[in-house]
């Protein structure tokens, strides 16, 4: 079977579409919502240097480590708060892991934790921490029982904390497995 002459694309139709898409993305960079402002210095998405910050872990003589992190300007001031998964170093096994939400400081002073979304205390590890402007998601592993090893856990569910009314809402996903 043939095709049709106007069925076969050439180069001008490849040509004619990468102009058209340079176009319109071209468009979308010089037209911004009324009362739209730049933000230059990037200030605004970045928010306190997680590694700077004093978890609350009792770490003993090992120091907290930060596995993952993200920033979002949750409360709408105009200054990102950052998001950190963190837990005790370790020299062998799987620490607990602890999900710390901190607020912008004073120049000289350590980002400070502002909630604990996940504390260590559940014995969980959190792995896929994505942060939004409005929400901040993961997926907490954990043990069904304490025969399982601490290295292989057999329990997982993926979670969101919303930001509603000046504060973060726990989003549970399905239960792995549940019909």
């Amino acid at each position: 079977m043939t095709a049709l002459p106007h069925t076969r694309s050439r180069t001008a139709h490849w040509a004619a579409t990468a102009l058209a898409l340079a176009a319109l993305l071209g468009g979308t960079a010089l037209l911004q919502p009324s009362g739209a402002t730049a933000n230059p210095s990037g200030e605004a998405a970045r928010g306190p240097a997680p590694e700077a910050a004093s978890y609350p872990l009792d770490c003993g003589a090992d120091e907290a480590e930060v596995l993952a992190s993200g920033s979002a300007d949750f409360d709408g001031d105009g200054r990102a708060e950052a998001v950190a998964v963190a837990r005790c170093g370790s020299a062998g096994g799987t620490p607990p892991s602890a999900v710390f939400v901190l607020a912008p400081a004073a120049e000289d002073e350590r980002p400070e934790v502002v909630a604990t979304l996940v504390p260590a205390s559940e014995g969980m590890s959190v792995q896929g921490l994505k942060v939004t402007p409005h929400a901040i998601s993961a997926t907490l592993l954990g043990y069904s029982s304490s025969d399982v090893p601490r290295c292989c856990p057999d329990k997982q569910r993926k979670v969101r904390w919303e930001w509603r009314d000046g504060r973060f809402v726990l989003v549970p996903g399905p239960v792995a497995g549940a019909a």
